[in-house]
């Protein structure tokens, strides 16, 4: 879970994910949280070995924590490598569900809009049309088939993760959860959509920006030239 002051949401969160299976574990990436949210976690590591945190000096973009997660991850032994957000968009009750699809697949993905059902609570209609067009324009200029291309709610096997050369992993904001999903593709890992209801944050504010989008209008070209010129 990356956090950027997520101080009212995080030890709820926490306490609601490991309740879902005892075999799960919580790596929270907190970017300096000037709010005292690292500090929150590090009094429950205390208590709690399922529990761990990276902590990093600055706000450093979704991509970067996301892949020092994965790093982490993979350095440890993990078999399943689970993202998500810290502020309850991404219900924890789903979590069983994404344990048990992922015996037949490579990459589990929790889908707002799965076979064009939008199940999505409390996003303004503005946000709701931004985030369904641009699924389908990924998908147009990619290829790539999936619904939600733009969902941040995964589950990599580790064999993903380890085929995809994390280095050269470029996006930082949303777009980063299209090129994870495409490389994957690409290299030939299935990718399964399981249905969510994803429910808009009720603490803290929203991490969306104009270079946000700037980037995932951009990006997607980008990832089709590298499929095509062979430099994925």
């Amino acid at each position: 879970m990356p956090t950027y002051n997520e101080r009212e949401n995080i030890l709820r969160l926490i306490d609601a994910v490991l309740a879902q299976d005892p075999s799960i574990e919580v790596l929270v990436v907190d970017d300096g949280s000037p709010d005292g949210t690292g500090e929150l976690v590090d009094a429950r590591i205390q208590v709690d070995p399922r529990v761990h945190v990276i902590h990093r000096p600055r706000k450093l973009g979704l991509g970067t924590a996301y892949l020092a997660g994965f790093r982490w991850a993979l350095e440890h032994d993990y078999e399943l490598v689970f993202e998500m957000d810290a502020d309850f968009s991404h219900d924890p009750s789903h979590l069983p569900q994404f344990i048990e699809s992922a015996r037949d697949a490579d990459v589990v993905l929790g889908s707002r809009y799965r076979d064009g059902k939008v199940t999505v609570v409390n996003w303004p209609i503005n946000r709701l049309l931004l985030s369904y067009g641009a699924n389908i324009y990924a998908r147009i200029v990619t290829g790539l088939p999936l619904f939600d291309a733009t969902g941040g709610f995964k589950c990599f096997h580790r064999k993903v993760l380890e085929a995809i050369d994390l280095s050269k992993v470029k996006s930082n904001g949303y777009a980063f959860q299209i090129e994870m999903s495409f490389r994957a593709w690409r290299r030939g890992f299935r990718i399964v959509e399981i249905p969510i209801v994803f429910v808009d944050r009720t603490e803290g504010e929203s991490k969306m920006s104009k270079g946000i989008v700037r980037e995932a209008i951009w990006m997607v070209w980008r990832l089709r030239w590298w499929a095509i010129t062979g430099r994925l």
